[in-house]
């Protein structure tokens, strides 16, 4: 007999995962893959659509063919602050355009000018953030493309796009929506009115609840399939379905991303000006979130020391915590020198980092440099998982993502944060198991 399984496909920015889960939500099989970026109309580096969509549906294909499992669900996790725009024909029309494109000073002036800076960033929850607001990309869209805006009939959050290749239904939901697109206002529980008058919400299909489905056949045989959830959001339900107490995670990977299920008193100017917002949970309820880019910034700096060095790529992997040097960097003897470069440069960063740069070939090998590089990043994650708490009393907090596995960087956080309740998660699959568990648990009536 075959084995009933949900697939699922986790969409990262460097990994493009694909997993199967037996009806216990026991991992069953996985697939990384990765694809080589090309560029958008304007020369800038972006993900490959095509080869995306082509892998999905083909993977897809073959798990039909394959005796050994019958397709009961299929549900996908992706990175948000992306839209796919489709044509009447339901074609995509328009690149996944990167969430680090450059934005126009021009339209950015011309933005701010009509809605205060200050007052539709509380409103939207969203810091000033370009293109990463990516409900400006479609005010760009419209603005600098404007034949293309007109051709649009909806324009899809990543997640809700692959989910559409499955189902021909151009739809969108919670998790997506709330993620710093600076569409969303929060006060109200509704689309800005900048959206609605720029003509911008008729582009936006209906909303449904990021736990619906759509039973489609596929394999010959009917299958649910899920509306896709933000990743970020994905990795949240896991642990917002089965624990009842107060507590905070931390989901590590390109991002470090602190989300606060439990947030005490509304976000101020000052917190989004450092990077915190306020996501929407799989309940449409507020999560305070912060966030920088840990694992981007690790790869840069790791990029300068193997060079200087002259070591392999993975050498980081194997270098275990120095006793001593983490004694002298968490005591303060050693005056730590680590200045982030792709670390956006908040007045919170700019408190932690007063140098404006730093040397590694100054240190006597790879290991010192090393320890300097993640102790700088230890006291980041420290201090935006601070922020995210805001005024709370949460003390448990969840780590996932893949730094549980960087034995220094977990080294150097748990000497920072010793008055916390720290769990680690070795469980590589948050994203994607939270997308599982949204199929399970709605048909289980349990959300």
């Amino acid at each position: 007999m075959p084995i009933p399984v949900i697939a699922i496909f986790d969409i990262g920015k460097t990994n493009k995962k694909f997993f199967l889960f037996d009806e216990f939500l026991q991992e069953i099989k996985e697939e990384y893959v990765k694809f080589p970026t090309i560029t958008d109309e304007d020369g800038e580096e972006c993900d490959d659509l095509e080869k995306i969509s082509h892998w999905v549906k083909e993977t897809v294909k073959k798990l039909c063919e394959d005796p050994e499992y019958e397709v009961k669900a299929l549900n996908f996790s992706t990175y948000g602050a992306s839209f796919v725009s489709i044509d009447e024909e339901g074609q995509p029309i328009t690149p996944i355009y990167n969430y680090l494109k450059h934005f126009p000073e021009d339209l950015h002036k011309e933005f701010y000018g009509q809605y205060p800076e200050e007052e539709i960033n509380v409103t939207t929850a969203s810091p000033t953030l370009g293109m990463l607001n990516s409900g400006l990309q479609l005010l760009w869209l419209k603005r600098k493309r404007p034949k293309v805006f007109k051709k649009i009939k909806y324009s899809l959050h990543l997640p809700q796009y692959i989910s559409y290749l499955f189902t021909g239904e151009a739809v969108s939901e919670p998790t997506s929506i709330g993620c710093h697109t600076k569409l969303w206002d929060f006060p109200k529980s509704d689309y800005h009115q900048w959206v609605y008058k720029e003509g911008i919400a008729e582009k936006l299909p209906k909303t449904v609840p990021t736990t619906h489905s759509f039973e489609k056949e596929i394999c010959g045989q009917k299958v649910q399939v899920g509306v896709g959830i933000h990743d970020s959001s994905s990795a949240l339900a896991s642990y917002l379905i089965k624990i009842d107490e107060p507590f905070m995670l931390i989901s590590t990977g390109t991002w470090s991303i602190t989300l606060n299920p439990y947030p005490d008193g509304n976000l101020t100017f000052s917190e989004l000006q450092n990077d915190c917002l306020n996501f929407l949970s799989i309940h449409g309820k507020t999560v305070k979130a912060s966030r920088f880019f840990l694992g981007y910034e690790l790869d840069h700096q790791l990029e300068k020391l193997n060079r200087i060095f002259d070591k392999p790529p993975k050498y980081y992997k194997g270098i275990p915590p120095d006793g001593k040097l983490v004694q002298a960097l968490t005591s303060g003897q050693e005056h730590p020198s680590f200045y982030p470069e792709t670390i956006a440069r908040t007045p919170l960063v700019a408190e932690i980092f007063p140098e404006n740069h730093w040397d590694p070939s100054a240190y006597p090998d790879y290991e010192t440099a090393y320890h300097h590089l993640i102790w700088g990043l230890a006291r980041m994650q420290a201090a935006s998982l601070k922020l995210a708490q805001g005024k709370s009393s949460i003390k448990k907090v969840y780590i996932d993502g893949g730094f549980v596995h960087n034995q220094v960087f977990i080294r150097l956080l748990k000497a920072l944060l010793e008055n916390y309740e720290l769990e680690f998660s070795d469980f590589p699959l948050g994203s994607a198991y939270g997308a599982a568990l949204m199929l399970k648990a709605y048909n289980e009536n349990k959300v």
